[in-house]
């Protein structure tokens, strides 16, 4: 993958380019991997995946913690959180998908042996992250009223919410920051140094929650505005941190920038927005369904959406194998494909997605025999528990699905292909998820137990129009693969 611009070319269109001869196929099908050479790539998949999946673990917690403590305000403090954290998630959410180009590129270039192009891809994705922060944070700096307006919060919740929307909404400047070096981590196939970062920005948070939440130790009792002040703190910790590690760690060759590199990134830079454009269309098709499906939920009142808010966090934990596998099966496949290795960049994929699959179930067993007790540990109103039970089990269900297209997803983008989830998204939500909530919602007015199932409509969708676009294999440029015979 080191001319990114073909590859480009090539996904741009990529329902429309001719499916690989059934003749290279059999050509790939000759030889079976070893057993020595499957045993080498789960190996390698276990240590690039468990830092990530101990550094999303660490993630949650501090989610988990922020909503197990802002539960104690009450309902309406709960609610005010949800609507702010749907616009900080679609942020966060765009800026994932810059760092998954910044991993395809910076991949690609080392598997190539290329550290120079390597760290040029690491200033464009920088550039292309902070811009878009910037964008994203100027409206909600100017009218954030009106934003939570959209997804029909009442007046009490937006005045509650609104200096909390601001403060995080504003740490997204430094989120970018710090997502694209994590992201520039893993593809150079370190992920413990992200992990031993994220382990100390969890330290930092907790105890600045607990501080200016309640005011501990003298601390003013700030409560939102206190947790709000506490995220923009712990990003700049976690940006400090990414920078140091850049130019003093084992990674540095590949990650410690200068002014030649941020001077000479225009030619990167035009390849990363390219390859960024259906990434990013992906996140905001996701998110966009996700605020307008929040919004649908406003009829039910405040007990359906604290039960959301709740909820989503709990069951993120299950979520995090599809999250680490995805990482690593996308640092093997674009590194593999810089090398020329396409049998392994495919056997990667499958491999790791076998693994993931697995987790989620066994997890998602967990989440639904246990969601009662799980809920009873982040929320005293007994309500939200009622609420909460249906939910957690919807969601539960739907974790195999979600292993299955976060990990091909991720193996896919690190390839390039940034336009098959894309479409998976676009499919899952939109023509499935929120149509089938209105007429849940408005036509039929159904229980709010019909809402819950779209979700799992929506993931069973995305899963088999990813597998379906990992297994015909145009993303390997007609390279011969033999996709069904490497797993």
């Amino acid at each position: 993958m080191s001319d990114v611009r073909k590859d480009l070319e090539e996904f741009e269109d990529a329902e429309s380019s001719p499916a690989i001869p059934a003749a290279t196929l059999a050509a790939g099908a000759a030889r079976r991997p070893s057993r020595w050479e499957r045993r080498r790539t789960d190996r390698e998949l276990w240590m690039l995946a468990w830092p990530t999946i101990l550094s999303q673990v660490l993630a949650s917690a501090v989610s988990l913690i922020d909503i197990a403590m802002l539960g104690r305000l009450g309902s309406e403090a709960l609610a005010a959180v949800g609507y702010a954290t749907q616009f900080f998630m679609l942020a966060q959410s765009i800026q994932l998908a810059v760092g998954a180009v910044c991993v395809a590129l910076m991949a690609g270039a080392i598997g190539g042996g290329d550290e120079l192009r390597a760290r040029r891809a690491l200033a464009a994705a920088l550039v292309l992250a902070g811009g878009i922060a910037a964008g994203m944070a100027a409206p909600v700096m100017l009218m954030p009223g009106a934003l939570l307006r959209l997804l029909n919060a009442s007046p009490t919740t937006i005045e509650l919410a609104i200096p909390y929307f601001q403060l995080t909404l504003g740490s997204s400047l430094l989120l970018a920051c710090s997502v694209t070096f994590e992201s520039a981590f893993r593809a150079a196939k370190n992920t413990r140094t992200p992990m031993w970062i994220a382990g100390a920005v969890t330290v930092v948070k907790i105890a600045l929650n607990a501080l200016l939440i309640f005011g501990l130790f003298g601390f003013p009792r700030l409560e939102l505005v206190g947790a709000g002040i506490a995220t923009l703190l712990s990003q700049g910790v976690a940006v400090g941190l990414f920078v140091w590690a850049s130019r003093c760690g084992p990674s540095r060759r590949v990650m410690r920038l200068g002014a030649r590199d941020f001077k000479a990134v225009r030619p990167l830079l035009g390849e990363a927005v390219r390859l960024s454009l259906p990434a990013v269309g992906e996140r905001a098709a996701i998110h966009m369904a996700v605020l307008a499906y929040f919004a649908m939920l406003a009829p039910y009142g405040s007990v359906a959406i604290a039960a959301y808010t709740v909820g989503v966090r709990i069951l993120s934990f299950s979520w995090i194998p599809g999250i680490g596998f995805s990482v690593a099966a996308a640092t093997l496949v674009g590194q593999s494909l810089g090398a020329g290795n396409t049998a392994l960049a495919v056997r990667s994929g499958w491999r790791a997605v076998r693994f993931a699959f697995i987790v989620s179930c066994v997890l998602g067993v967990f989440y639904a025999l246990g969601r009662l007790p799980l809920a009873r540990l982040f929320t005293d109103d007994p309500l939200v528990i009622n609420a909460l039970d249906p939910f957690m089990l919807v969601l539960a269900l739907a974790q195999p699905l979600l292993g299955i297209h976060f990990t091909l997803g991720g193996s896919l983008r690190g390839a390039g292909d940034t336009v098959s989830p894309m479409l998976a998204s676009i499919v899952g939500n939109w023509v499935l998820r929120v149509p089938l909530a209105l007429l849940f919602v408005h036509v039929l007015s159904l229980d709010v137990i019909w809402v819950w199932l779209t979700l799992v409509i929506d993931h069973l969708a995305r899963a088999v129009w990813i597998t379906w676009a990992f297994r015909r294999g145009r993303w390997l440029r007609g390279s011969g693969a033999g996709i069904r015979h490497l797993a």
